[in-house]
């Protein structure tokens, strides 16, 4: 594709196989967000916390879904295995709280490494 997008992608949790053609038309249809797997390949470096607390706004649902704990927002920069099976430099996010651990991770695209 051509154009390109600035948003998120997320890493779900299931096993499932999802196509990467399939993956192109849910991106093309949002415009901004698509489901799609991806692995973080080594270590996340450059990790800053970018809201805590009051300031995070899924506050209310990480408690009822992942428990009580002092909730992040955090970011930071890794090597990510996508579907098709390439490696590429990307800026991650994600929510960790002490004792519940890191949960939701999400891509920021557009990747920071060229292909």
């Amino acid at each position: 594709m051509s154009k390109s997008f600035e948003g998120y992608v997320s890493s779900r949790s299931s096993l499932q196989s999802v196509s990467s053609a399939a993956c192109l038309n849910v991106t093309a249809a949002l415009g901004i967000i698509a489901a799609l797997d991806f692995e973080i390949v080594g270590e996340i470096t450059d990790i800053e916390t970018i809201a805590s607390g009051a300031g995070i706004r899924d506050r209310a649902r990480l408690r009822k879904q992942y428990g009580r704990g002092r909730w992040r927002k955090s970011k930071g920069v890794a090597r990510v295995r996508l579907l098709d099976g390439t490696i590429r430099l990307a800026e991650v996010h994600w929510y960790e709280a002490h004792g519940v651990g890191k949960k939701e991770f999400k891509l920021k695209l557009p990747f920071l490494d060229r292909p």
